[in-house]
């Protein structure tokens, strides 16, 4: 029997990414800047109102006042009238030095022997249904979000929308597991005040239904295209007028969306959020390094589906253990466990090991916290940063390094494909 399956995303103006998005820009500057950093930071944002909070150790000194204006400009937060804005919000800094009690469980003489700075275990999955390994209801939501937050930026075909924005789609799959249709697509963005409420909601329906999904649709790949028809039920603004959003609507805390940030309910996750956390914190860097790994099995066809596991004891280089399930789709006969065994051959995942692999002391995070961590874009871009003594680092950053498909030969050849 056919089934349905849901994944939602939200916008760079929701406001728990705009509280992701401080505390990642907070990470690039320290990494820019010391690459020994060792950060945790967690940022609230409400009305008028962010509050910067968490543990540094590093060598460097920031104005975080002005990293956190900066990032809220650049969403899109600009005018009093949203009641939050980057140029006149209060930025109250309670950050402090990072407990020597934490901080002698991750150091370690030999850096090959860091210990993970905590405890935990970490998920990452892939699937074959989508070109970059996504699963696709959760692919088919960013995209959305990206093309209203293009259209807001270009502010030409539609031109009263705001930040703040959700997309949720529903897809029906066979029993085999292969995408059928859209089912249902739900959009709600804010925006600017209409005189006629009635009005509104049928400007914003139309634009919805023949702006946006056809700018996503074009740039599908066919056979995706194809699931969309004429009978999917669009949910756009459901609950009417949205004018109020973002902090101003709703408090924003770092953290909020680990879903949104993986795989939108496909797989698993281990419940530590990523943004705010240096690499030397497993839960960001382990949740990469085991998407890096579950990608790079699936593109080289130990399965259709992949879901590996991690886990740590703080202190500890050493992982705990390492689990896969392929859901039945490995086509060999190599049980889960075996397939596990070679992945721990393959793949160091000592903390320090996967720093390394993954270049992740960089100042790469900043992009990470909206629109999802995985399934992105592997490309090098030029960033700039600045001290507020004045001095300035431009640096060439390669992004989302674990998206890479560099490991699919090794793979191949360890498994004898």
């Amino acid at each position: 029997m056919a089934y349905l399956f849901t994944s939602e995303s939200v916008s760079e103006g929701h406001p728990d990414k705009v509280a992701d998005q401080i505390s990642d820009a907070l990470i690039d500057n320290f990494l820019a800047f010391d690459i020994d950093s060792k950060v945790a930071c967690e940022t609230l944002v409400t009305t008028g109102q962010v509050v910067l909070a968490g543990e540094v150790r590093s060598k460097t000194y920031l104005d975080v006042q002005k990293i956190a204006r900066d990032t809220i400009n650049k969403i899109g937060y600009t005018k009093g009238e949203y009641m939050f804005d980057g140029n006149s919000c209060g930025v109250l800094s309670a950050i402090h030095e990072q407990s020597e009690e934490i901080n002698q469980g991750v150091d370690r003489g030999n850096k090959e022997e860091q210990g993970a700075g905590d405890q935990g275990m970490m998920f990452g999955y892939a699937t074959n249904e989508t070109e970059n390994f996504m699963p696709l209801a959760l692919d088919l939501s960013h995209r959305i979000l990206i093309e209203l937050a293009e259209l807001r930026r270009e502010n030409k075909d539609i031109t009263y929308l705001r930040p703040d924005s959700k997309s949720q789609v529903t897809i029906e799959y066979s029993d085999d597991n292969i995408p059928q249709r859209i089912d249902a697509i739900v959009v709600s963005t804010q925006h600017d005040d209409f005189a006629d409420d009635d009005a509104m909601l049928a400007k914003i329906r139309k634009d919805i239904v023949d702006i946006l999904i056809p700018r996503v649709v074009a740039n599908l790949p066919k056979n995706i295209q194809e699931l969309f028809n004429d009978d999917i039920t669009y949910h756009i603004n459901p609950t009417g007028k949205f004018v109020i959003g973002g902090p101003h609507g709703d408090t924003g805390l770092t953290g909020r969306k680990i879903i949104v940030d993986t795989y939108g309910g496909k797989g698993a996750h281990g419940g530590g959020a990523f943004s705010g956390k240096d690499p030397s914190k497993v839960d960001r860097s382990a949740a990469y390094a085991t998407r890096h790994i579950a990608k790079n099995l699936v593109a080289a066809g130990v399965a259709d589906e992949i879901l590996v596991q991690v886990s740590y004891a703080i202190g500890v280089a050493e992982p705990m253990g390492i689990f896969v399930n392929t859901y039945g789709t490995c086509p060999f006969n190599l049980t889960d466990g075996e397939i596990a065994e070679k992945v721990s051959q393959i793949f160091d995942m000592r903390p320090f090991a996967i720093e390394e692999r993954l270049k992740l002391r960089t100042p790469m995070y900043s992009e990470t916290a909206a629109y999802g961590h995985m399934g992105r874009k592997n490309e090098t871009v030029s960033k700039t940063f600045s001290q507020p003594n004045g001095e300035t680092k431009t640096l060439d950053v390669e992004l989302f390094t674990w998206e890479k498909l560099d490991y699919v030969n090794k793979v191949k050849e360890a498994f004898n494909l």
